[in-house]
């Protein structure tokens, strides 16, 4: 239901800093001043649909995107619906399905360490795993060191 092109488009969503989510929308291609969007998702199919809170807005005030905090991301599916309205009128409305864990942008490895010795010519790094909430397992992560003589 709705009028053609009002629908939002380029949907998409990142996680970052282990708990905080961001997603954002371009309003749909004949969408008026007076277009507002909302967003909903679950987290997963056992959970609870829950509205946006804090909503990014356009010079128009219409609903761009959303931030979230304390996402949890397990190996599962969340699902989000944006709908709205313009003058009592519905628009068309948007749904995805999203893992997750595929949408989290990781933290830098931690407690990065150099040891160098001049006399050897070599160099021991250490360095701790990125932060995140769904990987268990350090085995899991891989790394690529760039070593620029200056």
């Amino acid at each position: 239901a709705g009028m053609n092109g009002t629908a939002i488009e380029n949907f998409a969503c990142v996680i970052f800093n282990v708990s905080f989510m961001n997603c954002t929308w371009h309003v749909g291609r004949t969408a008026t001043e007076d277009t507002q969007y909302f967003l909903y998702w679950r987290p997963s199919k056992r959970e609870d649909v829950r509205e946006c809170q804090n909503y990014i807005k356009d010079d128009f005030g219409r609903h761009t995107g959303c931030r979230f905090q304390n996402v949890t991301i397990e190996n599962r599916n969340a699902y989000f619906l944006v709908n709205g309205s313009r003058s009592g009128q519905n628009i068309q409305s948007y749904e995805k399905k999203i893992l997750l864990y595929q949408i989290e942008k990781l933290t830098p490895p931690l407690n990065v360490s150099v040891n160098c010795t001049e006399a050897s010519h070599r160099c021991s790094i250490w360095w701790q795993p990125p932060r995140t909430s769904h990987v268990k397992k350090s085995s899991c992560f891989k790394y690529e060191i760039v070593i620029e003589n200056k």
